[in-house]
């Protein structure tokens, strides 16, 4: 064992408090709780309530929390990481194996220490003493080489710094030899346990505190300052050893994704985000990935790992656009969980720290404020509550737009019927909804095309294929885009416009799920033109849904969406807007005006069948998974989150909240849109297992709309699909669209 060193009596004394809080933990998991098993659990759109029991009971008080923390800690296991070993294995043994003395002056030892497992096996581990006597707050991490610089910025902030063997299984570290695989070998000591790899590495994580904090081993460390980080992967392994193990007292999480800042219900497929099939083997239970497609099943999400943490203190540091982690996916957890902390007493313990740029690099200013929270959360340096503001991307607030509403903002127009003055009325109908946009839209100071790298950011060209050029656009209200579009082409080429869905992290860009290429880089290497650009409040363009109603009170981003599709049909068919000089080699390609087709998927979706029942310059229409009808939205609402999830999550059309248990009174349904569309070509796909359109309410909306093609021959007319699957875009849909639009004239 190691030497005990200087007696610190309040050590010992918070080992004791620890070592009964964890004993309260073993003994609630023994009680006969009951928790809901994923075969009972009512499927729903929204976030499973973290302050209501399994058998729908309110949680009131602080009090009634540790019975509810248990549920969902259980819950989590059940569909997350699986169980570790029911016994903890005592320490039995501590070697110091080697000893350095860096140049600052802090003394850095590895240490081998033994568990009485059934084999009584051993792991490595590094500890860092910063030069003095202590007692020193002690910060966990990883050894991966970008977690390093942490490691050495918490040494000359006077932190001890433990490097545990939690080193990625898909990684290499070759200064920590076996800390990337030695999970496997307390694996196989409990082959009764059904333990994942990130659980077993934050087990090993809590091992290195039952050596470090047992008062005998000596070592000068405040027992209740304990702080993990991570990135990345090691966020999702910081988040989830720390709700396992409530020693660990802060937590900094830097773009951890799903599932932890990230429920699944918001990274599904159609976010482009990572969906519950896309985790590399061993992270979580592979049963886990049936979910795709269908995360409204899981009896709890990602925010349940917030809950766990409460209160103690929980950084989130994300970025704009993030690959990993959608914005809107974060802040919907960060509300869920804000719940608990406030009950708890402590919600200012809980925050999101947002910084512009993607998933890396880790500057030395990002590495600076993470141990700011940490200083925050020690009471230690200058780090004030200030430095960390709440600070929300998506909030809306109803009853301020509300106020913002002339009365006729607020009076609802005559529903539209299927007679002769139809048209008209959904037209009206139409543009009531989507409010009323300003005359003109002002320029920006941002340069006029989309740079090369704010291209490489959002990994605009990371599917690329060898035929297909891409070259910056500008057109309508101050949209910057790209065009892709075969370099051998000639003559005037049908154009595509491409409407990406939820995708809040990268705009049009497909991310996660990509299947050989993307849809863009796709139909262009087919010998269409496609016009691809970030909608209102996505990707490079997230920041303008922040503020957008206090700039446009009386608009709607669905108005705004459809604005931009209509200035992109100004620029391909009446060349109005910029493109970006060629380089060497490059051809502007020349425009089809007369066979301009929208493309859109989930959000996309809805907004094309807007845009073309507005504008009969489209040709035709192709929408995926683009809707269900409005009227009957709420007849499911707790399955797909019905209205709400337009009106009020999404912040797209604030007028549908008006209608609120009158949804009968809603002016206008998607089979008017459609009757509008006619009898151009349309497109409209379905799939049976979607969660948030049910197919068979897409099916009734499409057949009351059907006879508007009575005239059209079939292969010209309106098509619809219903395939047996989920809501996805991938390379088997990308083929439908194109088998479509290559069958028109």
């Amino acid at each position: 064992m190691i030497g005990r060193g200087d007696d610190v009596s309040a050590v010992s004394n918070l080992v004791r408090f620890f070592s009964c809080s964890l004993l309260l933990v073993w003994l609630l998991s023994a009680m006969a709780i009951r928790v809901t098993e994923a075969d009972d659990f009512c499927p729903m759109a929204d976030l499973p309530p973290l302050l209501e029991f399994a058998d729908g009971r309110p949680v009131r008080t602080a009090d009634q929390w540790p019975q509810r923390r248990e549920e969902i800690r259980r819950l989590l296991m059940q569909s997350f990481t699986g169980s570790p070993p029911e016994a903890v294995p005592a320490v039995i043994a501590g070697e110091v194996l080697e000893t350095r003395a860096d140049d600052d002056g802090s003394k850095r030892q590895r240490i081998r220490v033994t568990l009485d497992t059934p084999n009584r096996r051993s792991f490595e581990m590094w500890l860092w003493l910063p030069p003095g006597t202590g007692p020193f707050p002690l910060l966990l991490t990883a050894p991966r080489d970008y977690q390093i610089p942490w490691a050495e910025l918490a040494v000359q902030r006077g932190y001890a710094v433990c490097l545990y063997p939690g080193v990625d299984s898909h990684h290499r570290e070759p200064a920590y030899p076996g800390y990337d695989s030695i999970w496997q070998t307390f694996r196989d000591e409990y082959p009764q346990a059904n333990w994942t790899e990130i659980l077993a590495k934050a087990w090993l994580a809590s091992r290195t505190l039952d050596f470090l904090l047992d008062a005998e081993q000596g070592y000068p460390l405040v027992v209740n300052q304990v702080g993990i980080i991570g990135f990345s992967r090691y966020g999702k392994q910081a988040m989830i050893a720390a709700a396992m193990d409530e020693r660990i007292t802060a937590v900094v999480a830097r773009s951890p994704g799903s599932p932890a800042s990230c429920p699944y219900r918001f990274t599904s497929r159609d976010t482009f985000a990572e969906a519950p099939a896309d985790f590399p083997s061993q992270w979580f239970l592979p049963s886990l990935r049936q979910t795709t497609g269908r995360e409204h099943q899981l009896p709890m999400d990602a925010h349940g790992w917030y809950a766990l943490i409460a209160p103690r203190r929980l950084l989130v540091h994300t970025a704009y656009n993030d690959g990993s982690e959608p914005t809107w996916a974060v802040e919907r957890a960060y509300l869920a969980a804000r719940e608990v902390y406030r009950l708890l007493g402590d919600p200012d313990h809980l925050r999101i720290h947002y910084r512009r740029g993607a998933h890396s690099p880790i500057t030395d200013e990002h590495r600076r404020q993470n141990m700011d929270w940490f200083d925050l959360a020690f009471g230690r340096g200058e780090s004030d509550p200030q430095d960390f503001p709440e600070r929300l991307l998506h909030h809306f607030d109803v009853d301020t737009w509300k106020a913002q509403q002339a009365r006729a903002d607020l009076t609802i127009p005559p529903r539209a019927t299927d007679g002769s003055e139809a048209r008209d009325a959904t037209r009206q109908a139409v543009a009531w909804m989507l409010g009323h946009g300003p005359a003109t839209i002002p320029e920006d100071d941002r340069p006029p095309f989309l740079t090369q790298e704010q291209s490489a950011m959002m990994t605009h060209d990371r599917w690329a294929v060898a035929e297909v050029d891409r070259l910056p656009v500008r057109f309508g209200g101050d949209v910057r885009g790209n065009l892709y579009f075969r370099r051998d082409a000639t003559g005037p080429q049908p154009v595509v416009i491409w409407l990406h869905p939820y995708s809040y992290h990268s705009g049009y860009n497909e991310g996660y799920g990509v299947e050989g290429t993307t849809v863009y880089h796709r139909l262009a290497q087919a010998g269409f033109v496609v016009l691809a650009y970030d909608q209102c409040g996505f990707g490079m363009r997230l920041l303008e849904g922040t503020d957008f109603y206090t700039q446009h009170p009386r608009w709607s981003r669905l108005g705004r969406m459809v604005h931009d599709v209509r200035g992109a049909l100004d620029f391909v068919i009446e060349g109005q807007g910029q493109i970006s000089p060629p380089g060497v080699g490059q051809n502007v390609p020349e425009f089809d005006g007369s066979r301009v087709y929208l493309l859109g998927y989930s959000l996309g979706g809805m907004v094309a069948l807007h845009a073309a029942a507005l504008d009969p310059r489209v040709a035709g229409v192709a929408s995926f998974s683009g809707f269900a009808p409005l009227r009957t939205a709420n007849n499911d609402a707790r399955t797909t989150g019905g209205l709400a999830r337009l009106w009020q999550w999404h912040a797209l059309v604030p007028k549908l909240g008006l209608f609120e248990g009158r949804e009968a009174e809603i002016p206008y349904d998607y089979e008017d849109l459609l009757r509008q569309i006619a009898p151009r070509p349309c497109l409209i796909v379905a799939p049976l297992q979607d969660r948030n359109h049910p197919a068979d309410q897409v099916r009734s909306s499409v057949e009351r709309a059907s006879h508007a093609w009575a005239d059209v021959p079939a292969d010209e007319g309106l098509t619809a699909l219903y395939p047996d699957d989920i809501c996805r875009f991938q390379s088997s849909q990308h083929q439908v669209v194109l088998d479509w639009l290559t069958g028109r004239p």
